[in-house]
């Protein structure tokens, strides 16, 4: 193998879930030159990747196709040994089909996955496998034993950015998520912060879109040390944050899995999906949080939803604040 080329261009989370495709080829064939390809938006989790020759950066946002192509073009002319795509939609399917490489391998479901070298089933069976290990089984027939946790590299200037927030004791929160239903409620956000020490440091994580769900909580908890960070920090700059925080709390959701790709410490709240459907977190100290009530509506999805169909939601309202307290004490 002296070229390879793995593909996925969905989410941020999805594309953190997709890096131990990236470790482990580069501990199977070391002098092999590997890239990816990810969506615009996404690209700055790779700033400074030590393994990593070159990304290719699609831009779905406009002029998808004729994007698209002029990467088909650039992909073709580098004749890969090897095209590992872990999505499962049509379009990147086209692109690993004609990507001319010598080997293509991806997931049954995508549509065509049929002109690919080789197959493989991609199925959530609840408890049996993470994420990672199912994206894992597309390289199976190449590497023994694989590492399963992701892995990112902040930079030196990412740490020495963030090293000003790290004078103190300090927990990081991240309280948003895509889905409302994966989305711990802003009052009980405000009732842990209420209970923490008041010179424990919180520091609030998130995107621009994230700013004023944190401002609510900072200001309705009163808590002396809590800032706003969220839309200061560049994706790298909060995994560098994350990594040396004395906890993290999250949602299942992306900061989740930001926080495992740099072994930080994650308590991770459930609340409409469980850890079974295999994306919960992979650090070595970590924990979900989750409802202690038997709800037959739980869970209600894969990934969540706009509002609880059961007008309640009592999958978050029910978990305990003393439960998060445990992880710091």
């Amino acid at each position: 193998m002296k070229k390879i080329l793995i593909i996925q261009t969905a989410s941020i989370g999805d594309v953190i879930l997709a890096t131990p495709l990236l470790e482990n080829l580069h501990r199977k064939y070391p002098d092999a030159a590997i890239d990816m390809m990810v969506k615009k938006s996404n690209e700055s989790l790779f700033a400074s990747h030590p393994y990593l020759r070159k990304l290719y950066v699609w831009d779905k946002s406009d002029k998808k196709l004729r994007n698209l192509y002029v990467i088909l073009k650039d992909v073709q002319s580098e004749r890969y040994d090897l095209v590992v795509n872990v999505q499962r939609f049509f379009l990147s399917g086209f692109l690993t089909a004609f990507s001319r490489a010598k080997k293509t391998i991806g997931f049954k479901k995508n549509p065509m996955s049929v002109f690919f070298s080789h197959r493989v089933k991609h199925k959530i069976r609840t408890g049996e496998f993470h994420e990672t290990e199912r994206n894992l089984l597309l390289i199976d027939r190449f590497v023994d034993d694989p590492e399963k946790r992701p892995a990112l590299y902040p930079s030196t200037q990412d740490d020495a950015l963030t090293s000003q927030y790290k004078t103190h004791q300090y927990i990081c929160v991240a309280p948003a998520s895509l889905w409302n239903t994966k989305q711990y409620p802003a009052q009980k956000w405000v009732e842990f912060l209420q209970q923490l020490p008041e010179d424990l440091y919180v520091y609030f994580l998130g995107s621009q879109a994230d700013h004023a769900l944190c401002e609510e909580i900072i200001n309705g908890a009163g808590h002396a040390n809590g800032m706003n960070l969220a839309g200061k920090l560049k994706l790298l700059e909060t995994a560098s944050l994350q990594r040396d925080a004395r906890m993290n709390f999250v949602n299942d959701s992306a900061p989740m899995h930001l926080a495992s790709a740099v072994n930080g410490p994650v308590t991770a709240i459930f609340c409409s999906t469980t850890p079974a459907f295999g994306f919960g977190p992979l650090s070595d100290d970590s924990k979900v949080v989750e409802t202690e009530k038997n709800l037959d509506c739980r869970p209600c999805g894969l990934h969540g939803l706009r509002e609880c169909p059961e007008k309640h939601f009592d999958c978050a309202f029910t978990i305990k604040t003393e439960h998060l307290m445990k992880r710091i004490q």
